[in-house]
């Protein structure tokens, strides 16, 4: 299985009532909790999950990018 170490982005949704972490680069992979860590946890079982239907289904998996640095 992949490294998991795709940007993941945590924020409060009022609409939800809940804190979402996504992942930018897994097209349609979200999850929530009650608090961020709880967001955080529940993403990365998405993440396994999402990579392993990718990859039963024969679905590219994509690289992580990362953050690149700028230096001016």
């Amino acid at each position: 299985m992949k490294d998991l170490k795709y940007e993941i982005i945590i924020y409060w949704s009022d609409e939800d009532g809940s804190y979402i972490a996504e992942v930018p680069e897994l097209s349609g992979c979200m999850a929530d909790g009650n608090d961020p860590h709880e967001a955080l946890a529940n993403i990365e079982t998405v993440m396994r999950e999402w990579i392993e239907t990718a990859t039963l289904s024969g679905r590219s998996i994509p690289t992580p990018k990362g953050r690149k640095l700028m230096f001016a």
